[in-house]
């Protein structure tokens, strides 16, 4: 992301309790990616995150797996070396230990759900 690009998050979980319009938690704002907080706990988290038109996040790897579901838009995500075309409604799992990218061709709004399990070296040594 360049210099004159934004990122912006708001780490305070919404309100429990209370009803929301999942796509209107968080805003795009232009040359930005903004993400808002919906549970943030040890065990995981839920974060609704846009992109505005031409932004993108730089590969990444997370030691969890991260289930990504479109709320607005159309979005591209590369996992390894394999680009998926998302559309509003569709979803997909970003195994962990997976480099993988967000790009945003057009504006688009995910949900990342992330849960730490904490037992997948205890499970995979068994």
């Amino acid at each position: 992301m360049s210099d004159n690009k934004k990122k912006s998050s708001n780490s305070v979980e919404i309100e429990k309790g209370k009803e929301h319009i999942i796509v209107e938690i968080v805003e795009y704002i232009p040359n930005a990616v903004m993400s808002r907080t919906i549970v943030k706990k040890i065990t995981g988290n839920v974060t609704a995150m846009s992109f505005s038109e031409g932004e993108e996040l730089d590969d990444k790897i997370i030691p969890f797996d991260n289930y990504i579901q479109i709320i607005d838009g159309v979005a591209d995500i590369t996992i390894g070396k394999e680009t998926h075309h998302l559309k509003l409604g569709s979803g997909i799992v970003i195994p962990a230990h997976t480099i993988h990218r967000f790009n945003a061709n057009k504006q688009f709004k995910m949900i990342s759900t992330i849960i730490k399990g904490g037992y997948e070296e205890i499970l995979t040594a068994s």
